[in-house]
């Protein structure tokens, strides 16, 4: 694949093309908190259930949204209203004129490299299964960029 990111808009894309964007790191699938006095979005180590958490890939991808409701299928016309998005989620800096990181698969040739970067929920998280519902502010984190 070419450098299509760097000409084509993210509404221009292939599903292939859109799809490889996705870098990886599994920061979507973190349980997030959302303070309700000023909307201010907290994260957590906790990953969805679906979440394999050594490939940071999702274990049902084809049925995530049906498996787990509340789960966003991220598209170019939605992208603009998810402010919960990571700074480092390659949709996110596409969308707000900023190139792929170093550590982008894309870029590097390896889906290794968000692994080795740090970037990525590869050793830092719990399954949401295995946490309390009321124990869900105590995994608050501050890693998440």
């Amino acid at each position: 694949m070419t450098d299509f990111w760097k000409t084509k808009p993210l509404a221009k894309m292939s599903e292939e093309e859109w799809e490889s964007l996705c870098d990886g790191c599994g920061q979507c699938c973190l349980v997030k908190l959302e303070d309700e006095d000023n909307g201010e979005i907290f994260y957590t180590d906790i990953v969805c259930y679906l979440l394999d958490q050594d490939s940071c890939t999702c274990g049902d991808y084809q049925q995530r949204c049906v498996l787990v409701p509340d789960c966003v299928k991220l598209t170019p016309t939605n992208l603009e209203g998810l402010s919960w998005m990571p700074a480092d989620c390659a949709y996110r800096r596409l969308a707000e004129g900023q190139d792929l990181a170093w550590w982008h698969p894309l870029v590097s040739g390896s889906s290794e490299t968000v692994h080795e970067s740090g970037v990525s929920v590869r050793g830092k998280v719990v399954i949401e299964t295995e946490v309390d519902s009321d124990e869900l502010e105590d995994h608050i984190v501050d890693w998440v960029r």
